[in-house]
């Protein structure tokens, strides 16, 4: 039972993290990366997909992305999706390629995104402990019905702990990493 328990909390706790660098990678740095566009959604016949089920995004150099949506009908669509998004881009189109450069961070930019990464890895680190103190009332509940003694319910919370100060750190090395490549020039 305690053992189900602390597999459980893993599994909560790694998918925090994965989610956390998920939501890190769409955070621009100095350098184009294809997974950069891949929160747009596109209008594709009559039903909203990302970007990349309707084009071929890549990185043609450190400064530029080139999509190349796969029907010539989609060019102008793609493009409007690009220019309407949250991320400030001007695209240009040249014939069924749509070239979309990316400006230099200016420090004060740069500073605004170090707010943003950490306020999400606040979020992260909010959702391990609450994924902890879920765990350690499921193991509390167990004592109750007398599942398990206090001593047992003692050494899960401990490991329970231990699991958190795990996923916590890794939080914290994935927001440094980001960070640090933001700061980059």
């Amino acid at each position: 039972m305690i053992e189900d328990i602390k597999k459980d909390a893993q599994t909560r706790m790694r998918k925090s993290v994965e989610a956390l660098q998920q939501e890190l990678s769409k955070v621009r740095t100095g350098r184009a990366h294809a997974s950069l566009l891949d929160h747009i959604m596109v209008e594709y016949y009559g039903s909203q997909v990302p970007i990349n089920r309707v084009a071929n995004v890549s990185a043609e150099d450190p400064r530029t992305l080139t999509v190349t949506p796969w029907e010539k009908n989609m060019v102008p669509v793609v493009e409007k999706a690009i220019i309407n998004s949250d991320l400030g881009l001007n695209p240009s189109t040249a014939g069924l390629v749509i070239r979309v450069p990316l400006p230099p961070l200016t420090e004060e930019r740069r500073r605004d995104l170090v707010k943003v990464v950490r306020h999400e890895a606040e979020n992260a680190r909010v959702a391990v402990r609450n994924i902890r103190r879920e765990a350690n009332n499921d193991l509390k509940e167990l004592t109750k019905e007398k599942a398990i003694s206090s001593d047992d319910e003692r050494r899960g919370q401990e490991a329970i702990q231990k699991l958190t100060d795990k996923y916590v750190a890794e939080i914290d090395n994935v927001l440094a990493r980001k960070e640090q490549e933001l700061m980059e020039v």
